[in-house]
């Protein structure tokens, strides 16, 4: 009885090997940095995702799609220049190119939270999966935030009118 069981153990192992290996290619080429939700309001049904996302892989990538379960839906968003104002546009894709990192942040790239199931709180955390167009996926956890300054296009944070960060704490030396 031994051998037909760890013949089916090995034969289970060759299935789940390929997918186990093509999971963890993700955390190989993809570094996630600074991750967070906007905090919100009971009653308001919609958020934000913010983070920087580092392409470290030797092939360009995209950002296809993203889920939470803090929502009914995520979007993929971003603001444009329309008529001279700034309106929130839906878009299909973000675009990772090799060895650069792609900030999203206020005001522009960012993972819309639509439906939110609770208001979103400072000090919660959610769960975020992040789906990639070669069908890799990589999960991460945010922390619910009150307020963070805006990224400059350096990656630094713009304190210029930062007053509140995470946890309430005063970041900004007010």
């Amino acid at each position: 009885m031994k051998a037909p069981i760890s013949v089916l153990l090995f034969a289970l192992s060759a299935l789940v090997a390929p997918f186990a290996l093509h999971a963890e290619g993700v955390a190989d080429w993809l570094a996630v940095e600074a991750p967070y939700a906007r905090a919100v309001p009971p009653g308001q049904p919609n958020s934000a995702v913010f983070m920087i996302l580092e392409n470290r892989d030797a092939i360009d990538h995209a950002l296809v799609a993203a889920a939470s379960d803090a929502a009914e839906v995520v979007e993929l968003h971003t603001h444009r220049q329309e008529g001279g104002m700034m309106k929130m546009r839906r878009i299909e894709r973000i675009e990772l190119p090799v060895g650069e990192s792609v900030t999203l942040a206020p005001g522009g790239l960012h993972l819309m939270l639509i439906g939110l199931h609770a208001a979103l709180q400072p000090g919660e955390w959610i769960d975020v999966d992040l789906w990639f167009e070669n069908g890799t996926r990589k999960r991460l956890t945010a922390p619910v935030a009150a307020f963070r300054a805006p990224m400059r296009a350096s990656g630094e944070r713009d304190r210029t009118n930062a007053h509140v960060s995470e946890g309430g704490k005063d970041t900004a030396g007010h």
